[in-house]
């Protein structure tokens, strides 16, 4: 990573500083509807117990409307730096370039909301980043989309729109290849913001109901993006959780197929309401296999999603991982799912059916256009690639799932089967998902739980109800 930035650079941040120490603080109305509309996206993506610091923040106008615990704001210019104090007395303010931050501590998210195009060297802005941030660090940039120059080229001929000096037009191709030289990874892209004024109130309809379907059209580009991390970690302890419901002839296959990972494996059966001996079955295999560290217990509640929060509530493990007790999908792919996590690639590896070819009697057809159709729509619900919802393993870490759990109330107790729940939740935390192709087999004991009509009109209605969670906002 450079240290330095180049002489050019120097004078084009000098000539930047000296525009915006001329500049007024104070926006003009068309700016203050449109930072409004700003945050407004930005609190949904902000966990409201998050430190954030904005670079480029000006006179603090959009870092005021942000909720956040501790907030800090960063800008090459002192004039708007000083009134930034005063506008938001409760957030701390530095005199640096972006290029040059140097702030000796880190912070949860990372704001450069429409200032990206006015650094002196994107490349070195972004990886100067990695300075102060952490693991779990979110970045998050917002920029116009280049189809609105003319409009905006326009506005500030006319004056609705204040003046600004030379900048860059980067396209979402341009920002996504510097944040990847940088070591940034995108986590995912929305497109928001129709209408930019209020317009008597039709605007911020415009904006949640058409917005969503017209993205090419909409001004401001959001991205989200993660460290990469280069090198792994610890080895990190697992805890498979198998509901298992009618399953008594999968129970000594799962214990003698599922394979030891990281520096540690626990297996945790929640059986739920069997009406053959399942429960027994349990029982027996555990007491046959002292060797191996096994929990049992039987959930309370009904549901696959009920058993795997009673699982995930006893496990130990650094790694949370889900295997269906039919055993579809192989034990022994597991380790694919823990080195997705374990080498900082993702933070939720999601299991896919559907790219490899499956046994014959595996899944039956209209499943499988149920599954693909599932697939597309929540790879536009959440603004990355997800080709398969329905699988039943989901991994992801047990510091992200308590996060998960303790934010659930945003999307509610509405999901008995619990995939919907773990990939909205991860969603709304911004978490990086991976697609882990498995060969999927057909069962040799038991049939399935599912229930093809009923529950696919109620996953149906799951993604309606988590759009306007997600994506109509």
């Amino acid at each position: 990573m450079q240290t330095e930035i180049s002489a050019l650079a120097r004078e084009h941040l000098e000539r930047v500083r000296a525009f915006y120490d001329a500049a007024p603080v104070e926006p003009q109305s068309g700016a203050r509807s449109y930072r409004t509309l700003l945050a407004h996206y930005y609190n949904l993506l902000i966990p409201p117990d998050a430190s954030v610091l904005e670079i480029g923040c000006g006179s603090g106008q959009l870092l005021a409307q942000i909720r956040a615990a501790k907030k800090a704001g960063l800008d090459l210019s002192a004039h708007q730096i000083d009134a930034a104090r005063v506008r938001v007395p409760d957030a701390e303010f530095f005199v640096q370039a972006g290029e040059l931050v140097a702030l000796g501590r880190q912070f949860d998210v990372i704001i450069i909301s429409d200032t990206l195009n006015l650094a002196a060297d994107v490349q070195h802005l972004l990886e100067r980043l990695h300075e102060i941030s952490h693991a779990d660090t979110r970045l998050i940039l917002n920029f116009q989309n280049s189809l609105w120059r003319p409009f905006l080229s326009l506005a500030r001929g006319l004056g609705l729109k204040a003046p600004q000096p030379q900048n860059s037009w980067l396209a979402s191709s341009d920002v996504l290849n510097l944040l990847q030289l940088a070591g940034w990874s995108p986590v995912w892209r929305h497109n928001h913001i129709l209408l930019p004024f209020h317009a008597l109130g039709v605007g911020p309809f415009i904006n949640r109901w058409l917005g969503p379907l017209l993205q090419w059209f909409c001004l401001t580009i959001f991205i989200v993006s993660r460290p990469e991390r280069v090198t792994p970690g610890r080895p990190l302890t697992v805890s498979v959780v198998i509901p298992a419901r009618n399953e008594a002839g999968n129970i000594a296959a799962a214990v003698a197929r599922t394979p030891a990972m990281g520096a540690g494996t626990e297996l945790i059966f929640v059986e739920g309401h069997s009406k053959d001996d399942t429960w027994a079955q349990i029982q027996r295999v555990a007491a046959e296999n002292p060797q191996a560290k096994i929990t049992i217990l039987q959930q309370t509640g009904r549901g696959k999603g009920d058993a795997v929060r009673a699982g995930f509530a006893v496990a130990t493990g650094d790694i949370l991982m889900i295997l269906d007790a039919d055993l579809t999908m192989p034990p022994e792919d597991l380790p694919k799912f823990y080195d997705v996590l374990a080498s900082g690639r993702a933070e939720f590896a999601n299991g896919v059916r559907l790219v490899y070819p499956m046994d014959e009697k595996a899944m039956q057809f209209l499943n499988l256009c149920a599954n693909k159709s599932f697939g597309l729509i929540f790879t536009w619900l959440l603004g990355q690639p997800v080709k398969d919802t329905l699988c039943g393993t989901k991994v992801l870490s047990r510091a992200h799932y308590e996060k998960i759990a303790a934010n659930r109330a945003y999307f509610g107790d509405f999901d008995p089967f619990g995939d919907f729940d773990l990939l909205f939740g991860a969603a709304k935390l911004n978490l990086k998902i991976a697609d882990v192709p498995i060969r999927y087999r057909e069962r040799t004991y038991g049939t399935t739980n599912i229930q093809r009509w009923k529950h696919g009109w109620l996953l149906l209605r799951m993604v309606m109800f988590a759009a306007r969670k997600l994506k109509f906002v």
